[in-house]
């Protein structure tokens, strides 16, 4: 099973937070460091014409680490442009950039690349969307509408970028219409120390420790073998993951990334087993750019694989359906 690292990460057109000087020499020296197979980069420029150090980011970038780069030009001035790229260490077999602007303030593209690990095609779209709402839905329904249109359900998909989604919106049409898991939401280790939604959490912890439930709870915790800590202050961070649904956890805070706040940085998955999950938060991070990046371990689930799965889940079904009758 091939387990891939990979980094998304808004650079700020290769400079610092704050924009007064270029971070290209640093984050050129992290992401050796990291050794990701995968990078999705957004606001990376292409062309400067006016600061020559900051030309060509993409070829700089894949040169310096021995990677294959695919670049979608989007937003286009007098002397410069930027947009998103993807660096790879396996193949890339193919590329498209779609322009998905919702207006003229705003160029907005998605890039679609196909890499070839081992024998199987990964499809990889890179996304920057808009910073209105309304823009971002219609954006969303673009990138939707190109996955149902050329992606084969059986192939693999990564979906990962800048989404902008601060409200937490996107979610549900992505996971409804595709299928698709936000890896944060699922993993089964989360690194950056997120507690689940407090209004969620709270309610469920009320309803599960009154007499009606606490059998029917505790039951289910020793299923799945999870050892309830007993509640206090200290342990009530673990008490509240131990009783959320993966789904309600939120995803990442990535933006300022001198103190990570806005949970505007995703990445959505399919045909993958998600391994872990974090946020790249302190030195060197909080100085490169004004988003931290997020880096994801993935493990790469063969077709035959996920064949077993869909079996055994049925096999299992049956068998509590029969169960039931039975009783």
């Amino acid at each position: 099973m091939t387990v891939l690292k990979i980094v998304s990460y808004n650079i700020h057109k290769g400079k610092t937070a704050l924009g007064r000087r270029s971070s290209l020499f640093d984050l050129r020296a992290g992401l050796l460091a990291l050794k990701a197979d995968l990078v999705f980069l957004q606001e990376i420029q292409g062309r400067n014409e006016k600061e020559h150090h900051q030309h060509a980011q993409p070829a700089l970038l894949a040169g310096h680490l021995h990677m294959e780069v695919a670049y979608g030009c989007n937003a286009v001035r007098k002397k410069t442009d930027h947009g998103n790229a993807l660096l790879s260490k396996y193949e890339i077999i193919d590329h498209e950039n779609e322009d998905i602007s919702d207006h003229k303030l705003e160029q907005r593209g998605v890039l679609h690349a196909q890499v070839s690990v081992g024998n199987q095609r990964v499809h990889c779209f890179v996304v920057h969307l808009g910073l209105f709402n309304v823009s971002r839905i219609r954006q969303v329904t673009a990138i939707i509408e190109r996955i149902k249109r050329l992606v084969p359900e059986d192939e693999p998909l990564i979906i990962a970028g800048d989404f902008n989604d601060w409200n937490e919106k996107l979610a549900p049409y992505f996971a409804k219409e595709l299928g698709v898991h936000e890896v944060f939401a699922n993993t089964p280790v989360r690194l950056d120390d997120e507690l689940p939604r407090m209004k969620v959490s709270f309610k469920r912890l009320w309803d599960t420790f009154s007499f009606r439930k606490l059998m029917e709870t505790e039951k289910m915790l020793r299923y799945q073998r999870i050892k309830m800590p007993e509640i206090s202050l200290k342990t009530l961070p673990k008490v509240l993951k131990h009783l959320q649904d993966p789904n309600e956890l939120p995803p990442p805070r990535t933006f300022p990334a001198a103190f990570p706040w806005l949970r505007l940085d995703r990445m959505y998955q399919r045909g993958f087993e998600i391994r872990s999950a974090q946020v790249l938060k302190g030195k060197p991070w909080n100085k490169i750019s004004d988003h931290a990046p997020i880096c994801v371990e993935l493990a790469l689930v063969k077709p035959q694989d996920v064949a077993k799965a869909e079996v055994l889940e049925a096999g299992v079904a049956d068998a509590d359906a029969s169960a039931t009758l039975c009783a």
